[in-house]
């Protein structure tokens, strides 16, 4: 019969080692190991048994994975003779990658695979620790710890932290939420006789030379409030309160209608920051731009309308679906094929198949920008000039016409509107070189202030106030300026 008998060797010694499990692996003729190196092997090995064991396949490989998939491709050709068992050290469902590669290859080869059981090695970390998995609880892989999601809140056992390399992966990506000076607990041989326990300050870690494949790593759960600031979940909780019977009376007032004129206001200024290249101020601004979101967000779950996952749900989904190039099979060439994909997608999304192609277009948007975006669309259908010269001269049409409604003294409504086409005009000549208009107009702007201020200095330095200048005297400060490349 082609069968693959998985068995647990527990993790501490041989005297905790269930009945059943001893007398497979004393008895059966072919049994195989993941690993040697486990204090019931060394009893075992004390007594006269012999074992194969996959331990050097650890050495041809640079990857755990590809080890685990070599020792169940090993495993699987060895069953095709025959039933054979197999030997995992702690439970054969408990961070055992090898067993998950056999339970998924095993039944399309026509192989029986079958788990006999095993005793956890949490059983032995939770008896060390002396903790209570019910408080919460969770268990990650040394090898492959996440990035995101881990509850700090919660007792966390991160087990597999095989050598000094995996205890320096595991303590970098610690660090990036935890202080330095956390604490963290290693325990080796949990619930044998060789079992070590040592608490030490977590960037100290991988400096531990007792780490062997028998460790692992227990992180406490974080107490103090300010550590769990980074976390998502501690900001939502922290607006939750702001917002509930006992919090702050100008968030409990706000309404998504109150608070736009606040995301305006924090957006622009997250774009100074961005402009000024300030990247302390751009953290800053960020999380103003965040605390708009999450009050948003908080107001819709009060009122039963939506909750934030909804909006992360939201933008989740879209991102995969209009990003069909990575998430997907479609190939593309370039930017221009990914802003096509895009837009292709987006109509469909919303059905403006046979709508305006400009419905929509620059949303929101401040004017200059809206004209500049409702100029690349009509130019993606050929409703452009295809070089400067008549863009240049609508300019000057564009000109005359408010030259000639100025001198006219006419309404000031006309007035407005042909100043409006002069400035839709220039946006035009922008876009022809490939300038951002609103940018232009932020260094220009930029520029101003910087001149300004010399020419206040200069004032200033002259021991006479702006009455006291004529505006001749003004300018020769102002082309001073211009002159020191201000």
């Amino acid at each position: 019969m082609k069968e693959i008998v998985i068995i647990g060797l527990g993790a501490g010694d041989l005297d905790q080692m269930p009945l059943g499990v001893y007398k497979m692996i004393t008895k059966e003729a072919n049994v195989y190991l993941r690993t040697k190196e486990h204090p019931v092997i060394e009893e075992l090995h004390a007594q006269g048994f012999v074992f194969n064991s996959f331990d050097y396949i650890y050495e041809k490989h640079s990857q755990f994975e590809q080890v685990y998939e070599e020792i169940s491709e090993s495993l699987l050709s060895l069953a095709d003779a025959g039933r054979i068992v197999y030997a995992v050290p702690g439970h054969p469902l408990v961070a055992e990658r090898t067993v998950q590669l056999l339970l998924e290859k095993g039944p399309a080869r026509n192989i029986s695979i079958r788990l006999a059981g095993g005793q956890s090695f949490l059983d032995g970390m939770f008896q060390a620790l002396r903790i209570d998995p019910i408080d919460g609880f969770q268990l990650l892989d040394g090898t492959s710890m996440p990035k995101h999601g881990i509850q700090f809140s919660s007792h966390t056992i991160i087990g597999q932290v095989y050598d000094q390399f995996v205890a320096s992966e595991v303590k970098l990506n610690l660090m990036e939420k935890l202080p330095d000076e956390y604490e963290v607990t290693i325990v080796t041989a949990a619930g044998s006789k060789e079992e070590k326990i040592k608490t030490v300050p977590l960037f100290e870690l991988d400096r531990e030379i007792g780490i062997n494949n028998l460790t692992s790593v227990y992180v406490p759960p974080v107490k103090e409030e300010k550590i769990l600031y980074r976390e998502f979940s501690k900001l939502r909780e922290i607006i939750a309160a702001l917002r509930g019977p006992d919090g702050c009376p100008w968030d409990k007032k706000q309404t998504h209608l109150s608070l736009k004129k606040y995301l305006v206001e924090e957006a622009y200024e997250l774009i100074d920051a961005i402009n000024h290249d300030d990247i302390d101020n751009i953290i800053e601004e960020l999380g103003d731009v965040l605390l708009q979101v999450m009050l948003h967000a908080q107001i819709g779950e009060d009122e039963g309308f939506f909750v934030i996952e909804d909006v992360i749900e939201g933008i989740s989904s879209k991102m995969v679906r209009r990003h069909p190039h990575v998430f997907g099979a479609v190939q593309v060439q370039d930017e221009e094929d990914v802003l096509r994909n895009w837009q292709e997608i987006k109509n469909q999304e919303k059905g403006q198949e046979s709508a305006s192609l400009l419905k929509g277009v620059g949303k929101g948007l401040p004017s200059l920008l809206k004209a500049y975006k409702l100029q690349k669309e009509a130019a993606k259908v050929g409703f452009d000039w295809e070089d400067i010269a008549p863009i240049w001269d609508k300019v000057m049409e564009e000109i005359d016409e408010f030259s000639h409604e100025m001198n006219d003294a006419g309404e000031f409504s006309n007035l407005q509107l042909e100043y409006g086409d002069l400035l839709f005009a220039l946006v035009n000549v922008a876009r022809h070189f490939e300038i951002d208009p609103e940018e232009a107009l932020f260094q220009a702007n930029e520029k101003f202030i910087r001149r300004f201020a010399f020419v206040e200095k200069m004032v200033q330095e002259s021991g006479t106030d702006f009455d006291g200048h004529s505006l001749e005297q003004l300018d020769s400060y102002w082309d001073e300026a211009k002159k020191r490349g201000l």
